[in-house]
């Protein structure tokens, strides 16, 4: 039999290729014969460079940058140097993990971090840019990237220089002028980034900018912004997506991820000219997923929750997906699951790991444990 194991990562617990080793593992004690493919995956989310590193044999670069509160750090991110591509997350220097839960606060948080990532990857002559959208622990619509790469933001002649909430008072935005480059006329993009560098912006949800369904009123709260800061931050954030409009003649703000990272979706387009995509497809294309998956008989993806969210780009929806389509059986375990339907029905079986009585701080501390259970369960059913 030959099975391919292509999960994401169990957050906080397991990177994704620990999670597909212990499953190979457990699969192994029972079917003793097996031919045993890992794919680590990833969607966009913290993780994503890893994998592509993994797979397309790349190495790691470190550049200065500043965290989200401006605190210099070392960022890293992966390059592949045969055909000069760096693949990097903007949560390496935007991220949630770069702050305790006493600094959350988007109305201080920034993403300017995240272009000086960008821009000691053009500076080594990057021909193309991949960089995850997950994890973000911003909500400035990219205003602190678009800053990092020599835009300013004016209300009147006044140069807007503090937070995301000043830009309620926007009225301008002025593109870098590069040396020896024409300014940009009113069709073009507005960058200072070389003209032939490729942006691919890896997003794992595909919320707009604004709304009910957008950036701030979806996932502020969770980075800090309570009661009155989330109508400030809409306002603040409908300003910059009317400004970038009326200079630029395009509008971003309702394609599906401009809302990931806080807004950096809408600002890698807007300022870059960037393309976003389905993270899931961006990291499938990279590992050879679909040509892997041909040869195999049986697919086992996985991933730390599985629920309604799955469906919206996830790791295990895309891998389900693809099997479907392929016409493989494919099996998930994952580390909770809700009782969804719709969800469930994508795989021929679902193993859990949490089990009735059990915390969620015991399951992630025995994951590994567990996978492995989980694992010789299902090698038992093929």
């Amino acid at each position: 039999m030959r099975i391919l194991i292509a999960p994401d990562k169990f957050k906080g617990s397991l990177n994704a290729r620990e999670v597909a080793e212990n499953v190979a593992q457990a699969i192994r004690d029972v079917l003793h014969d097996a031919q045993i493919d890992i794919v680590p995956m990833a969607d966009g989310g913290e993780g994503t460079a890893e994998v592509i590193c993994k797979a397309l044999d790349g190495s790691w670069l470190k550049c200065k940058a500043h965290d989200p509160l401006g605190r210099e750090i070392d960022a890293r991110y992966a390059w592949i140097e045969n055909s000069k591509l760096a693949v990097m997350e903007m949560s390496e220097a935007a991220g949630m993990r770069r702050l305790s839960q006493s600094e959350r606060d988007p109305f201080l948080t920034n993403t300017f971090g995240v272009g000086e990532m960008i821009l000691d990857a053009a500076q080594r002559s990057a021909r193309e840019i991949i960089i995850g959208l997950g994890g973000s622990a911003t909500n400035d619509g990219g205003l602190g990237m678009a800053r990092s790469l020599g835009f300013q933001f004016f209300a009147g002649d006044e140069e807007l220089a503090g937070g995301v909430s000043e830009l309620q008072r926007l009225t301008r935005i002025e593109a870098p002028v590069v040396a020896g480059v024409a300014p940009a006329s009113s069709t073009s993009q507005p960058t200072r980034l070389p003209p032939q560098l490729k942006i691919v912006a890896a997003a794992d949800v595909r919320n707009p900018l604004l709304g009910e369904n957008g950036a701030t009123r979806v996932f502020g709260p969770q980075k800090g912004a309570t009661g009155d800061k989330v109508e400030i931050l809409e306002r603040a954030l409908t300003k910059l997506a009317d400004v970038v409009s009326k200079e630029f003649n395009f509008d971003y703000r309702d394609k599906a991820g401009a809302g990931a990272a806080g807004g950096l979706g809408f600002a890698l387009m807007s300022f870059c000219g960037a393309k976003i995509q389905p993270g899931f497809d961006v990291v499938a294309e990279a590992v050879g997923l679909k040509s892997k998956m041909k040869s195999v008989d049986v697919v086992i993806t996985g991933e730390g929750s599985l629920d309604r969210q799955t469906l919206e780009g996830k790791t295990p929806a895309g891998v389900a997906r693809l099997a479907r389509a392929l016409g493989k059986r494919v099996f998930a375990i994952v580390g909770h699951a809700s009782d969804d339907r719709q969800v469930r029905k994508l795989f021929d079986e679902v193993y859990v790991l949490a089990q009735p009585g059990m915390s969620q701080k015991e399951t992630m501390a025995r994951a590994a444990e567990l996978l492995r259970e989980r694992g010789r369960e299902l090698g038992r059913k093929m």
